[in-house]
């Protein structure tokens, strides 16, 4: 009796029916908002320095001091190198000395000049005579004039013997020392100052890119050129002061069909220096109302084209086509087929189906992984 009881119990256990599957899927999803968003190309750059002086001797001679440290800051009009000045002071005393000269002439002629008009008014003298005088007058004043223009030069070029930075900044090595022979036509300069507190990086962007930035910054009534660039050092590590764009060459590169962009980047710390390598992120587009959802909500046909599930007001799931734009810090910004103010499901997309009632959560994006 009991092997006949248990197997009753167990067919009845069989021909139980199932429990009903549950009809409720839990899933995450995002509220779609429209935002402003830049779109940025990374591109490579090269440092420059703002301002760059060479600095040359303009009087020949020979160096007698060295004023400098190779590598120190230096102010504006600071003293860099002492030409010899003894031919120089004596050239300046040597015009000196002609311009007393040619100052006394032009007394002495003044005199003459004074003497023979009172003659001639009392018709003593000729007219001639006075001609003559007033000519000799000019004359001496035509010295005096050439004489101090002269004494101006050499002291000019007494001044030049001291040779000054024209400009603020670090001042490199020095090309040649005490003992050597400065020269006013050298082709290579006695040392190099650069003005490094803020540098130039230099990048060539697609002439579409650019274009496309300036028609959209036009409609956003934005100055494309305001919007701000993003230093990245040759290790990766981000520059924490951003640049500012200042032009584009007006010549397009056949080869790339690109354009030179100048950035302007503070530079207090001088953790950039001229020659070095950096990437710049550079405006590219600028979208001022858009829909972003993140890249793992995205779906994809077989075709390939990307789909969004997007849950209706009566908690129901449908998947929508849409236009996908640029993948920007792993949103994608949807350019069609979808609206603002739409649930977009992001997380537990492949457990919804038709019928299904959708039990939603906020989505929170996870934290960005911190890199040591």
């Amino acid at each position: 009796m009991g092997f006949l009881a248990a197997c009753s119990d167990e067919k009845a256990a069989q021909q139980a029916p199932n429990p009903e599957p549950s009809v409720t899927e839990r899933v995450s999803v995002l509220s779609v908002q429209p935002t402003k968003v830049v779109v940025y190309d990374e591109l490579p750059g090269r440092v420059s320095a703002y301002n760059t002086a060479e600095i040359r001797a303009q009087v020949s001679g020979i160096i007698e001091k060295k004023l400098f440290e190779e590598g120190a800051t230096i102010d504006a009009h600071a003293p860099l190198f002492q030409i010899d000045p003894a031919l120089f002071m004596a050239e300046v005393d040597a015009s000196a000395a002609v311009l007393a000269r040619v100052e006394a002439e032009l007394s002495n002629a003044r005199i003459k000049f004074e003497r023979t008009e009172l003659l001639s008014s009392k018709q003593i003298n000729s007219a001639e005579a006075l001609n003559n005088a007033a000519a000799a007058l000019a004359q001496a004043k035509a010295n005096v004039a050439e004489a101090q223009a002269n004494l101006a030069r050499r002291k000019l070029e007494l001044s030049y013997a001291t040779i000054k930075s024209p400009i603020a900044g670090i001042i490199g090595r020095s090309f040649l020392g005490e003992g050597g022979l400065a020269s006013s036509s050298a082709t290579t300069p006695l040392a190099v100052v650069q003005q490094i507190d803020k540098v130039y990086v230099d990048v060539r962007q697609s002439l579409m890119s650019k274009e496309t930035l300036e028609d959209m910054a036009t409609k956003a009534e934005e100055a494309a050129l305001d919007l701000p660039v993003k230093i990245y050092r040759i290790a990766g590590q981000a520059y924490d002061q951003p640049g500012k764009m200042l032009f584009s060459d007006i010549t397009v590169d056949t080869s790339t069909g690109s354009v030179g962009l100048r950035v302007l980047v503070p530079n207090p710390d001088q953790q950039l220096l001229p020659g070095m390598y950096v990437r710049a992120k550079v405006p590219r587009a600028i979208y001022n109302d858009a829909l972003m959802v993140p890249q793992e909500a995205v779906l994809r046909e077989p075709s390939g084209r990307p789909q969004l599930v997007v849950v209706d007001k009566d908690s129901h799931g449908s998947r929508r086509n849409v236009s996908l734009g640029p993948l920007v810090d792993g949103q994608y910004i949807v350019l069609s087929g979808l609206s603002a103010t739409d649930n977009v499901v992001v997380l537990g997309k492949d457990r919804v189906q038709d019928g299904v009632t959708l039990e939603t959560t906020p989505y929170t994006p996870s934290a960005p992984e911190v890199k040591g």
